[in-house]
């Protein structure tokens, strides 16, 4: 019975401490001011954010009620409820879904939403209107801006250079056959 009860004390302690804390926990609870319970730097497992919740790195499952949720680095599946959204500084690799997703830095996966803002994406983004300040691989909406696109699917499509096909009813590219075509415009 002592080794048990000194076995548990040493557990809950190994768990509990600063230390411990201070790096990954399984489960999180984020909210407004830096709140998250645990305090830890990042999550590998499931974490829920309220309001607004910011947190160095996910691994896994990423939930934002009412709000956004921010993480630099995200490696799974992001789900924005009850007007939810996401937010990734640095690289994403998965799948993003929920109002909006607001990724500036690099994104490996989907973003599926009402309104993706991307940086560079290596994938699809599929939503009502897509923005990105790089280069897309994929860009599904009714309107669709990028600075570099191979694929643009919508009723406006928009891009400084494009590297494969539009297909939409309105689709400008400064390097298209033509700078604005109806139906298909393709690069020169």
């Amino acid at each position: 019975m002592k080794k048990r009860l000194i076995a548990v004390a040493t557990t809950v302690a190994a768990l509990t401490s600063p230390l411990a804390m201070a790096d990954s926990t399984p489960v999180m609870f984020s909210s407004v001011n830096g709140f998250n319970a645990p305090n830890a730097s990042s999550v590998g497992g499931v974490r829920l954010s309220v309001l607004h919740g910011k947190v160095s790195e996910v691994k896994g499952l990423d939930i934002s009620v009412l709000g956004m949720s921010e993480r630099d680095r995200m490696t799974g599946v992001n789900i924005g409820l009850f007007f939810g959204g996401s937010k990734v500084n640095q690289q994403m690799t998965g799948a993003a879904f929920g109002l909006f997703n607001w990724n500036p830095g690099n994104t490996t996966g989907a973003n599926i939403s009402a309104v993706n803002i991307t940086n560079n994406v290596k994938g699809l983004n599929f939503g009502l209107a897509n923005y990105s300040e790089g280069k897309t691989s994929a860009d599904v909406a009714f309107a669709s801006i990028s600075k570099s696109s191979t694929f643009q699917l919508g009723i406006f499509n928009m891009t400084d250079k494009i590297e494969g096909v539009q297909i939409g009813l309105i689709n400008c590219a400064d390097n298209g056959f033509l700078k604005c075509f109806p139906i298909v415009n393709f690069a020169k």
